[in-house]
């Protein structure tokens, strides 16, 4: 019934209400201070003091402009780095104009590689910065700002380099730096918006950034690892720099690279007051200090000749690598600049053997007066040049070339087999150099198609009636019969084949026997006194 002074009913059902609120709370107190059992709540009820749980994703180093930024600019970084990679990947097949450099130009590219790698781990793992992370990125920063001071530092790698390779090598340091730069960026932002938003500093980690955090730290080792081998290998032309050339270096091709060329023994005269022949020595697959040196100084020593001389084909020894694409005929075309630089004069005898024949042969189609006989020894015929213009061989020789710049082998050789700089310019570790690679990458590029159409034009440009001499190895000639039949074909190239040897047991470098030695000196005498 209600009253007119108020309802007691309601009365009574307020002081209901408090006594729930009552009960409520004394049941809550004595849940809290009874010991955990199996009906215990494992989560916490919801906070209420105006902070968020430290797993609310919210909680985000993103939420601050600044660290949105420094992501922001790593892309960019990454876009601009990997537009630097393609163009360096293109010109090792084609050089670019202001684009070629006197080295291989993989170094350029391991950099540049590296770049990219270490802007892709900054990315991938943004949000989850590390201690490991940041002391990797700034031992890498530190390599390259060492291998930036090397080359830097040391003329012959600058002038190698040249201005690709500095960009290049300055632009990992400044990537590197970077990377330490955004680390410690993201990790101050995680820790202001932790604080901001949950009230304190998160130290745990969940297992998944635990999981990214080894992946970043192991994948950072690795490229500490690498960086190291770039940087030992960086020391080792360094010291190899140092080995003075025995002859000179000649600027060719519109001084974009040089060339070495170097001259023994003093110009004589006949009878009659004209100049004696000049051996000019083609050498075959490995550079000639290494492999015909020997013979032919033996030659001179013995007055078989009375003058020669070699130079080394771009690439090879102490000569720079010319710009891509490269053919025969433009190594023959630089040779005729330095010889004319140098002040060398023929008649020439022109002594090749292997892959060197192809060369000596359009160089004397290009100087058909000055060319007194030619001598080839074993030398490839143009019908076979396929076999070092093959796809997968020049797949192979870049990838090669590539990995060149780690030098492990060199490295190896260097501290466990005692190989010396002479070793490594021009002697049995010569072939691991990235620019030897790169001079046979460009000789397979254009063995079939520009090599080949050039030496198939000194065919028939050469003269009949010049002496010619041909040497064979014993041994290539049993085993196949393809390259008989050529070594037969190439005593056709004149109508003046003064001898045909094939040397029994000899190899394909027919000098490494005693016999072959003999008869190339007798032959090589028999050519320069020719008329």
């Amino acid at each position: 019934m209600v009253s007119l002074w108020g309802s007691k009913n309601g009365e009574e059902q307020q002081h209901g209400v408090d006594g729930d609120h009552d009960e409520n709370d004394n049941r809550n107190q004595s849940r809290q201070n009874r010991e955990a059992d199996e009906r215990t709540r494992l989560l916490p009820h919801q906070r209420n003091d105006g902070f968020l749980d430290p797993d609310d994703p919210a909680v985000s180093p993103y939420n601050l402009f600044s660290v949105r930024a420094v992501r922001y600019v790593c892309v960019l970084f990454l876009i601009i780095s990997f537009l630097w990679w393609v163009l360096l990947l293109v010109s090792v097949f084609v050089s670019p104009p202001a684009m070629h450099t006197r080295g291989s130009g993989f170094f350029d590219f391991s950099f540049t590689t590296l770049t990219i790698g270490n802007l892709l781990i900054g990315l991938l793992f943004f949000s989850t910065p590390s201690k490991a992370m940041e002391v990797s990125s700034l031992i890498i920063a530190g390599l390259f700002l060492l291998d930036m001071i090397i080359v830097l530092a040391v003329q012959r790698l600058r002038s190698e380099e040249g201005w690709v390779g500095i960009a290049s090598v300055i632009w990992a340091t400044v990537m590197a730096l970077y990377n330490v730069m955004s680390d410690r960026v993201v990790a101050w932002g995680k820790k202001e918006e932790e604080e901001r938003l949950t009230g304190r500093r998160e130290t745990r980690r969940t297992v998944r950034e635990w999981c990214a955090v080894l992946t970043a730290t192991i994948v950072m080792i690795i490229y500490i690892i690498i960086t190291i081998l770039l940087t030992a290998t960086l020391l080792l032309r360094s010291r190899d720099a140092s080995l003075k050339p025995p002859g000179e270096r000649f600027l060719v091709d519109g001084d974009k690279y040089k060339l070495h060329l170097a001259c023994v023994g003093n110009v004589t005269y006949n009878a009659k007051g004209k100049r004696n022949p000049t051996v000019l020595i083609e050498s075959g697959e490995t550079p000639f200090e290494d492999t015909m040196d020997d013979w032919i100084y033996n030659s001179y020593q013995n007055g078989t000749i009375d003058r020669y001389c070699y130079y080394d084909r771009p690439g090879l020894a102490w000569s720079d690598n010319a710009p891509s694409p490269h053919s025969a005929g433009m190594t023959s075309d630089a040779l005729s600049e330095a010889l004319a630089r140098a002040g060398e004069e023929g008649p020439w005898v022109l002594v090749s053997a292997g892959v060197g024949s192809i060369y000596s042969r359009i160089f004397s189609s290009r100087h058909v007066r000055d060319v007194h006989g030619l001598f080839l020894i074993d030398g490839l015929h143009e019908d076979l040049l396929h076999r070092i213009g093959s796809p997968a061989r020049g797949f192979v020789l870049w990838g090669r070339g590539v990995i060149s710049p780690l030098g492990y082998d060199r490295l190896i050789g260097a501290i466990f087999k005692g190989r010396t700089r002479e070793d490594r310019v021009y002697g049995k570790s010569a072939y691991q150099a990235g620019k030897f690679i790169k001079a046979k990458l460009q000789e397979n590029l254009v063995a079939n198609s520009l090599t080949k159409n050039e030496v198939s034009q000194a065919r028939n440009i050469q003269t009949p009636r010049t002496p010619l001499v041909v040497v064979s190895s014993g041994i290539e000639v049993r085993k196949d019969n393809e390259w008989e039949r050529k070594q037969e074909d190439l005593t056709k190239i004149t109508d003046n084949l003064l001898s045909w040897d094939v040397v029994n047991k000899a190899p394909h470098q027919v000098w490494l026997t005693f016999e072959g030695r003999q008869i190339l000196e007798r032959r090589l005498g028999e050519l320069v006194r020719a008329k």
